[in-house]
């Protein structure tokens, strides 16, 4: 048991045992942490009242570093803990949550990081000795319709046959975010290089069969000797 040291240790210690019997494991590790932290910087600062001030809270929230939604929870744990304390008779500032934003930084590839990913995943060996033999032909098709239709990995994994209608050019995904069907328009010489994968793996006439299902294709398919013929390079546009 964590022995909290500040003039706040004893509603601390109380309120880390209800968040013990009351929330999830890894919920209860998160507010430990974070009552910890907290217990710590009440030390650090020789706070000497229970009724926490505006200065006190806003220095505290100032402490806080890291992507700004984790401060935000951090910010609702101790907004939680200080509300508590009014059962004691103790009144705390209690500071307002900050405003999450989107900390996501893209990374964007280089024309050449391009070529040189599809490069590398056009020249990979056979599968021969690993669970899915067909993993240097499936490879740069996978790329190539993620980067060619902005599909997400579960998307693409996820495409059956069925689900490509070569004459308009047109991928329908039935598996995305927010579970919800959308189509998805394909460049044509993208839908040429897809046409010939399924005819070099044998998928026409089966439209269940999933485009990058190594169970369907380990035990039921003979790729021929054209079996990259599919395989061609976008330019940069």
């Amino acid at each position: 048991m964590i022995q909290f040291k500040s003039i706040l240790n004893n509603e601390l210690t109380d309120f880390l045992e209800l968040r013990k019997v009351s929330k999830s494991q890894s919920t209860y590790k998160h507010d430990r942490h974070t009552l910890q932290n907290f217990d710590e910087y009440l030390c650090s600062i020789n706070c000497e009242t229970k009724n926490l001030t505006e200065a006190q809270m806003v220095g505290w929230v100032r402490t806080l570093t890291g992507k700004s939604s984790s401060i935000a929870n951090v910010v609702i744990v101790i907004r939680i803990f200080l509300e508590s304390l009014l059962s004691y008779g103790i009144h705390a500032y209690i500071p307002p949550i900050p405003k999450v934003s989107d900390d996501y930084v893209p990374y964007i590839f280089s024309d050449d990081e391009i070529d040189m990913i599809f490069s590398i995943a056009d020249t990979l060996p056979m599968g021969r000795f690993q669970k899915n033999t067909l993993i240097h032909v499936e490879y740069p098709m996978i790329l190539r319709l993620m980067y060619g239709c902005g599909l997400r990995i579960g998307e693409t994994l996820a495409l059956k046959f069925k689900d490509v209608d070569f004459n308009t050019g047109v991928l329908t995904l039935n598996y995305t975010k927010g579970n919800k069907q959308r189509r998805v328009p394909m460049h044509p010489a993208l839908t040429e290089i897809l046409k010939k994968y399924c005819m070099a793996l044998g998928m026409v006439g089966y439209p269940e069969v999933l485009l990058f299902s190594k169970l369907y294709a380990l035990n039921f398919i003979i790729i021929s000797q054209n079996k990259r013929r599919y395989r061609i390079k976008y330019s940069a546009a």
